[in-house]
């Protein structure tokens, strides 16, 4: 079943994050694809996230197709005039990727390449309207299309650190459905009362909600992250748990799975993100039941 109709039926859907790698040899991501064939119904496939060079997501996303996976992937403008967008998506979709997500590409800054220079000719409100007017038919400079698109479409809540910023990603998140997104994904976040509290005022979107489960690492990571990213909400509780816990590993997939299945109640979907640690998704969806 298709993603857009899993979401139309209302079925819980399961996202996995898997990164291509820097360089051709694409052993890893095969074997992470085989390893999750037929335990999530899609994966999405970042496109040279935080700007360090990989392998496209396109061919991702076409490798992912060819191991029997429903793919997703990332469409930003911070690499790609309009031109280079439009054309990638056309592409996708006879390549049979009909699933994007339209995110905010990480500031060049902190990746490889820092010389780069980014394009950013269109923002994601204006991504999303061009993927919308594609799917109608007719590129952005107005010419017809020779077939149309069918895609599915969602779109990102960047992190907050306080409530005027999640009033303000709230407001963002409202006008990019209004542009066409039909599903909305959100950042990562440890607190799971105040997670609900976010799920219920995304309700009023009407789209469905898909909730960022994130793997901790080690301790060092989740101690980072509560100094330097209040927007994760990390507790000490969560910290002390893991440096207490006799495998510290063991315990980082327990938590994990432990947020999947109580995400699982309040969402509609949930996407578990590893940053590189793809081989532990398996153990992930087992911890959480799923």
């Amino acid at each position: 079943m298709s993603l857009k109709k899993r979401f139309s039926a209302g079925d819980f859907v399961v996202f996995a994050e898997v990164h291509t790698p820097k360089g051709v040899d694409i052993s890893d991501l095969v074997a992470n694809a085989r390893r999750l064939k037929g335990r999530v119904d899609a994966v999405i496939i970042p496109d040279m996230d935080n700007g360090i060079m990989q392998m496209s997501s396109l061919a991702g996303g076409m490798l992912m197709r060819q191991q029997g996976l429903e793919a997703v992937i990332h469409v930003y403008g911070r690499d790609r005039n309009r031109l280079a967008l439009q054309g990638d998506i056309l592409a996708a979709h006879v390549l049979g990727i009909q699933n994007l997500l339209v995110v905010r590409g990480e500031e060049m800054a902190n990746g490889d390449h820092r010389e780069a220079k980014p394009v950013d000719d269109l923002d994601e409100l204006a991504i999303l309207k061009m993927i919308r007017s594609l799917q109608e038919g007719v590129d952005l400079a107005g010419f017809e299309l020779k077939g149309a698109p069918d895609l599915t479409t969602g779109c990102a809540i960047a992190p907050f650190a306080d409530d005027a910023m999640m009033e303000k990603e709230i407001e963002a998140a409202r006008q990019k459905v209004a542009a066409g997104a039909q599903f909305v994904m959100t950042p990562p976040i440890f607190d799971m009362a105040f997670y609900s509290e976010l799920v219920k005022k995304l309700k009023p979107l009407n789209v469905p909600v898909v909730a960022t489960v994130f793997l901790l690492k080690n301790v060092g990571m989740a101690r980072y992250m509560s100094i330097n990213d209040p927007s994760t909400r990390m507790s000490e509780e969560i910290i002390n748990r893991i440096r207490k816990a006799p495998d510290r590993e063991v315990e980082c997939v327990r938590i994990a799975g432990e947020m999947a299945a109580s995400l699982k109640k309040v969402t509609q979907g949930i996407k578990i993100s590893t940053l590189g640690w793809e081989h532990r998704l398996p153990a992930i969806l087992e911890s959480a039941g799923l």
